[in-house]
C-alpha cells in the first residue's frame, strides 16, 4: 500500500473519530480508557497531538524531557487533555485532510488513530467501522516491529491468525480472532485477548499482562 492510499485510511479513521467524539456524552469523557491512567479525553487528546505532530516540534519535545519517548508522550497527553472536549475535537477535524507527520512512516500513524480509536471505544461499548485494509496495514506493521509499543516481541515463535480477513504471520502455536482484537494484543490491550483463541494464547496473554 502506498503513501497516497494509507493517507486516506488515516483521514478517513480520524473522520469517524471526530463523528464519534462528538457524539460523547460529557461524563464519557472522564471515563477510564484502555490506556492505563488516562481518561477517554487524554487519549483522544493524544490522537489530535499525533495529528498536528511534525519532526521539528517531535525533536523539541523529546529533548525537553530527556529524550524519553514514553515521558514525553505521556505528559503532552495529559497536557492537552486538559482542553476542553469542543476544543479537542475542532483540533482533530481540522486534520482529517492534512498530512504532516513525525519521523515516523505514514503507517505509524494510521496504528495511532486505529489503536486509540479502540482504546477509546471499547470501555464505552461503542461500535467502530475501521477499514479492514486499516486493520492488516497495522497487523503487517506491529508484526514486524518492536518500537515503541512492543507487538514483534509479544508474538515472536506464535503463529498468528485473524479469522476474519486474509491475514496471518508467524510459525508456532496459533492465536486466532478477530483482526482488531489482534491489533490490540499486539499492542499490549489485555482487552484484545477476550476474544482470542488457540494453543499460543496462554504465551500471548503472559506477554501482554507482564507474566510471560
Amino acid at each position: 500500500m502506498g503513501s497516497a492510499e494509507t493517507w486516506d485510511l488515516i483521514h478517513r479513521e480520524r473522520s469517524a473519530m471526530v463523528d464519534q467524539l462528538t457524539a460523547l456524552a460529557a461524563t464519557d469523557w472522564t471515563k477510564p480508557s484502555l490506556v492505563a491512567g488516562w481518561s477517554v479525553q487524554v487519549v483522544a487528546a493524544h490522537i489530535v497531538n499525533g495529528a498536528e505532530q511534525t519532526t521539528g516540534h517531535f525533536a523539541k519535545r523529546l529533548a525537553a524531557n530527556g529524550f524519553r519517548f514514553n515521558t514525553t508522550m505521556d505528559r503532552d497527553a495529559r497536557q492537552s487533555g486538559a482542553l476542553p472536549p469542543t476544543e479537542i475535537v475542532a483540533r482533530l477535524r481540522a486534520r482529517t485532510t492534512t498530512t504532516n507527520r513525525p519521523p515516523a512512516t505514514v503507517v505509524t500513524m494510521l496504528g495511532e488513530v486505529v489503536v486509540h480509536g479502540e482504546d477509546i471505544r471499547r470501555p464505552l461499548g461503542l461500535d467502530g467501522d475501521t477499514s479492514p485494509d486499516a486493520i492488516a496495514a497495522c497487523l503487517e506493521m506491529y508484526s514486524k516491529s518492536s518500537f515503541p509499543v512492543g507487538g514483534k516481541k509479544r508474538i515472536d515463535g506464535l503463529r498468528v491468525v485473524a479469522d476474519d480477513i486474509d491475514w496471518s504471520h508467524g510459525t508456532g502455536p496459533d492465536v486466532t480472532g478477530p483482526a482488531l482484537s489482534l491489533v490490540m494484543a499486539m499492542t499490549g490491550r489485555p482487552a484484545g485477548l477476550d476474544r482470542l483463541s488457540g494453543d499460543g494464547l496462554a504465551t500471548l496473554r503472559g506477554r501482554v499482562v507482564g507474566t510471560g
